[in-house]
């Protein structure tokens, strides 16, 4: 394995994310702290405890998850597809350097992103709401497997978009919709029984549901199934990027 390669990726795309770190860091870290303040203080003092947890620390994981999915895509696909938008990516592909180091050090640099930014989110929370976390490896786990299968997936559509518009469909319009609506600021046992059984056709309610967890083992759906959803997805998208750079789709066109 070429790992002077994967170092050079890797660290020319975390140097992007120092040079932009208004954007890339604090933005992120700011809406979250508007989040607290509007759902956390205003709204949950009135809402009370929700499966016997305050509310303001029963919304972390939908944040934490909120956050992580779209940071994670949003790093990722612009990480790619900006050396197809130049043409670098003719010389990424003449290389001596193997789909896998290149997946290595684009994937990573972005899952690397999206955990500091996750981690920022933690320690932010701390100064609005008190909370523990009940089950520390299972949000590790939980944290870094989002982070890296969300951040494939964000690899996949650098690789299909064919515009900057592009790169912006899939986090915007189906992502933070679902995010929205997969229990990020609510119990789905909240809802009638029709919608939860939507609901659970949802894949982020599985995600949020199971950090949810880890933080305080409450959940919507079984922790097994969340777990096994996201090493599915993980798989899948694995798949789907060793088909990609073997067949050449949207790289040498």
């Amino acid at each position: 394995m070429n790992v002077h390669a994967i170092r050079a990726i890797y660290r020319f795309e975390m140097a992007r994310t120092f040079r932009t770190l208004g954007e890339s860091l604090a933005a992120p870290v700011l809406t979250t702290c508007l989040y607290f303040i509007v759902f956390g203080a205003a709204i949950g003092s009135r809402m009370g405890e929700v499966d016997g947890v305050s509310y303001g620390a029963f919304i972390i994981p939908g944040l934490i998850m909120l956050s992580l999915l779209n940071e994670s895509i949003s790093n990722a696909a612009f990480g790619i597809y900006l050396p197809k938008w130049s043409g670098t990516i003719f010389e990424l592909l003449s290389a001596p350097v193997s789909f896998v180091e290149v997946v290595i050090g684009y994937v990573g640099a972005a899952a690397t992103k999206s955990l500091m930014i996750g981690v920022l989110i933690l320690v932010t929370a701390r100064f609005f709401v008190p909370y523990e976390i009940a089950h520390p490896l299972w949000m590790l786990f939980f944290l870094v497997m989002t982070a890296f299968s969300f951040s494939l997936f964000g690899f996949l559509i650098g690789l299909w978009a064919t515009d900057f518009q592009k790169l912006q469909i899939i986090p915007l319009m189906v992502m933070t919709p679902l995010t929205f609506l997969g229990g990020a600021f609510y119990s789905i046992h909240m809802l009638p029984p029709f919608w939860q059984t939507v609901s659970l056709f949802n894949p982020v309610v599985y995600l949020i549901s199971g950090m949810r967890w880890a933080f305080y083992g409450v959940s919507d759906v079984g922790v097994a199934y969340s777990a096994a959803g996201i090493l599915a997805f993980c798989a899948l998208c694995l798949g789907a990027v060793w088909y990609i750079f073997h067949s050449g789709w949207r790289l040498r066109s």
